[in-house]
């Protein structure tokens, strides 16, 4: 097993890093406000010899009332606020474009950027950070990310994303609105057109180059009794989640997130399970009698290099004591007990209005 080892982000990147994340978060607020304050349009329209001021968001269309002073207030707001946000969107776009090429440069650039292009779709939908979470080896991005250093071997490679679906959490109407007619193979295709389920109801699409998407849910304790939906729409072609043994733990398990940059040098937020219970159940993974030499070997170092982040950096506790994890099922405590001593191994220091992601 290759030994595992982190490099620190130095002072300049870090201080380039930070200078990015606070740009994304204040274009991902703007473009909130956008959403919420002045999606759609406003306008007059005369009707019976008087002026009404008409909101239209999507396609319904609704009457604010006769044109007064209230009216008047309401429409001037609307559009000289549309008019300073879309300043700002636009501001802080070029801003982020200019910090992408810096990024590349210094070495910044970690998630692949279709896997992010891939988030940043579902964030659109809301979907993202509620019905859906990123697990598997994307969850490392974010906890590099959050601890300010890179993870310098092979464990981060990867040519799939793995997508968990919470079929708990209710989706809104505007969600719903949004994806309904596309679903969420919709969503891939508006990333890449080349994407398509494997099969009909696949858990799987794949696009031309072979990228790969897995939709995945718990499996039910009661598989003949299920009655969870397995995918987020009807829609004949959309992916139908796998059920997984194991996966109830990561629904439950505490969440978090963190903004990581991508290939192209463009922030993008993950929002993902906490480093703890990442370890925990790839170490779970690697002690299966039916997993294969090859995936638990990597189970292993994946555990491993979450923990020692999750310790070390973060400081979070993971001693079998701890009332945090007393309160996982005895498998995922077990596993607790394969994991090494974490004294930190090989550290060093070492070099609509968007950004155009």
């Amino acid at each position: 097993m290759e030994k595992l080892s982190l490099r620190e982000l130095t002072g300049e990147q870090r201080r380039q890093f930070i200078d990015t994340q606070q740009v994304y978060e204040a274009w991902l607020s703007a473009e909130a406000e956008r959403m919420r304050r002045f999606a759609g349009s406003m306008r007059w329209v005369e009707r019976n010899g008087a002026d009404y001021l008409l909101r239209k968001i999507r396609q319904a269309e609704t009457s604010l009332g006769l044109r007064s002073q209230e009216t008047e207030k309401a429409f001037a707001a609307f559009s000289e606020g549309r008019d300073l946000n879309k300043d700002l969107l636009a501001g802080l776009s070029a801003r982020l474009d200019g910090l992408a090429k810096v990024n590349v440069a210094m070495g910044l650039g970690r998630v692949p950027a279709i896997a992010a292009r891939i988030l940043r779709r579902c964030a659109e939908t809301n979907l993202l950070g509620k019905q859906l979470l990123v697990v598997g080896t994307n969850s490392l991005f974010a906890y590099e990310a959050l601890a300010g250093v890179q993870i310098s071997s092979g464990l981060v490679a990867t040519g799939d994303i793995d997508l968990l679906f919470d079929s708990r959490r209710r989706i809104s109407f505007v969600t719903s609105e949004k994806i309904s007619q596309s679903g969420l193979i919709g969503i891939l295709r508006k990333v890449d057109k080349s994407f398509r389920p494997l099969q009909p109801r696949a858990f799987r699409a794949t696009n031309r180059d072979g990228y790969l998407v897995d939709l995945i849910r718990p499996q039910a304790r009661n598989v003949l009794g299920d009655r969870s939906p397995a995918s987020i729409t009807s829609i004949a072609d959309d992916l139908e989640g796998a059920p997984i043994d194991g996966l109830q733990w990561l629904i439950n398990a505490p969440k978090t997130d963190g903004i990581a940059i991508d290939e192209r040098g463009y922030p993008v937020k993950i929002p993902t399970i906490d480093p703890r219970v990442f370890a925990l159940h790839k170490a779970w993974l690697a002690r299966r009698p039916d997993r294969s030499a090859v995936k638990a070997s990597r189970d292993r170092e994946q555990s491993e290099a979450a923990a020692l982040i999750a310790e070390q950096y973060l400081k979070l506790p993971m001693d079998e004591d701890e009332e945090y994890l007393a309160a996982f099922p005895a498998a995922l405590r077990e596993a607790r007990s394969t994991l090494a001593p974490h004294n930190p191994p090989g550290l060093s220091e070492d070099a609509p209005i968007e950004p155009d992601w």
